[in-house]
């Protein structure tokens, strides 16, 4: 019996239809005929059984009612309904209640196999569709467990932002660009776009641009043909393919190369594009959200960023704050941090010392949020007991705000503590301190010379 595809259940008033469905069936699969709906019930309430066979007239009961029964109770069991009423108005209620396929009497043998593999095919479907949805909604779960973080924030503009995250999310495919510096959370606005708009229960793709190398950009973006080049040893679907009906977010778009920048450009114009080695051009219904720590000024200028390319990106624009711009949120995000760090290291949370938040408040965070949640996970690891003191987030008084300037204040020293801070923010990651500071590595490297910052030894 172990060896049958699966269990059906004949519910038939019939005692023709009864035996005739069951010789029929009774090769492939293990088959319990009954007469009423009570006694089919009572068989799924014992056996696991994937597809019922439903009359619409039976003896003891109304066929849709024991219909709307077992998909409540067994809503995973597939039903086949069959009258030979011929009428369409119970063809439609059938289906409506959850019925999976339907037919008449008389019927022949293919009659009833056909019904049994288009019901077959649809279960098929309905697992696999929810296999992917349990996919995705884990790892929605973990992707927002690992940000950390929603849009926290009782100052005057994040109420400002969320409004325009909801406003632009009603639209169908409005491109959205996302102004601001690194650490302020621009991934987790492109997140909150995707999540309230009508694409939400499609797939929403992070791209870092500037970790593309400039060889492999065509391939990542639009896939490759099997023996297109060197290493194509299958057929590749890129991000805008894979990504198809959903939301694709193009991270740092202002380090791309300008030649790249054409590329992307002409697909975004054309809304088609084709893979590496082929020629057929698929077109693509994707929302684009890109985001930059550059200034508007600076990507419209058309000297690093074509000017036609910013258009066609910035038909909405969102500009997130830094954290030092609205310093009345950082009490609230630093309790959010801590219920989420405290646990997961194993600690009771502890309380936070009243002066805790008057030093953080003072503190500029050249890495914004991010830095903000880096801080707060070290204080917890350093902190011993049930408080939460000033001096586990070591914050050194050197890298406070000022509260006033001096009238002979130097424009220099002001430049060097502030590239101080960033190499200290950024554990001296000069790269990461360049960005924070929106210079060249270049020129960063030239004021850590001319000011004569000591570094760590590597």
């Amino acid at each position: 019996m172990s060896e049958k595809e699966a269990t059906i259940v004949i519910i038939d008033d019939d005692p023709v239809y009864r035996r005739l469905s069951r010789s029929i069936l009774s090769e492939r699969f293990n088959v319990y005929a009954v007469e009423t709906g009570a006694l089919g019930l009572m068989i799924l309430k014992n056996e696991p059984v994937q597809f019922v066979i439903l009359d619409y007239l039976l003896p003891d009961t109304d066929g849709l009612k024991t219909l709307k029964t077992i998909k409540r109770d067994f809503p995973d069991t597939e039903v086949i309904m069959i009258s030979d009423s011929g009428d369409m108005d119970t063809v439609i209620e059938a289906l409506r209640e959850g019925a999976a396929d339907y037919f008449r009497k008389p019927f022949s043998a293919s009659d009833l196999w056909m019904s049994i593999e288009r019901t077959q095919k649809l279960s098929e479907l309905k697992k696999n569709l929810s296999t992917e949805k349990q996919k995705n909604r884990r790892l929605k779960e973990e992707i927002e467990r690992e940000l950390g973080v929603d849009l926290i924030g009782e100052a005057p503009v994040m109420k400002t932002i969320r409004d325009q995250m909801e406003l632009v999310a009603r639209t169908p495919d409005t491109s959205v660009l996302i102004i601001g510096e690194s650490g302020t959370g621009k991934e987790l606005v492109a997140r909150g776009i995707h999540n309230l708009s009508a694409r939400s229960g499609e797939v929403f793709h992070a791209v870092n641009m500037s970790a593309i190398p400039e060889n492999l950009f065509e391939s990542e973006l639009f896939g490759h043909k099997k023996g297109s080049f060197t290493g194509a040893i299958a057929d590749k679907m890129g991000w805008f393919e894979s990504t198809d009906k959903g939301t694709l977010f193009l991270d740092e778009i202002g380090e791309m190369d300008l030649s790249l920048q054409v590329k992307l450009l002409r697909v975004l114009e054309d809304r088609q594009f084709s893979k590496v080695g082929g020629q057929k051009q698929q077109k693509f219904d994707i929302r684009i959200v890109a985001a930059t720590n550059k200034s508007v000024e600076v990507l419209s200028g058309g000297q690093e960023f074509r000017l036609d390319l910013f258009h066609r990106l910035s038909t909405f624009i969102i500009h997130l704050p830094p954290l030092r711009e609205r310093s009345q949120d950082i009490p609230g995000l630093t309790r959010f941090f801590l219920e989420k760090t405290a646990p997961r290291m194993g600690k009771p949370v502890p309380r936070i010392a009243p002066d805790v938040f008057s030093m953080l408040e003072r503190y500029p965070f050249p890495g914004n949020i991010r830095e903000l949640r880096n801080m707060v996970e070290r204080a917890v690891i350093l902190c011993p007991g049930d408080e939460l003191k000033a001096a586990h987030f070591q914050i050194m008084p050197t890298q406070m705000k000022q509260e006033a300037l001096s009238p002979g204040f130097d424009l220099r020293e002001l430049e060097k503590q502030t590239i101080q801070r960033a190499l200290e923010a950024t554990q001296y990651n000069k790269a990461e301190a360049a960005r924070l500071l929106n210079l060249e590595w270049n020129a960063l490297y030239r004021r850590i010379q001319k000011y004569g910052i000591d570094l760590p030894e590597d």
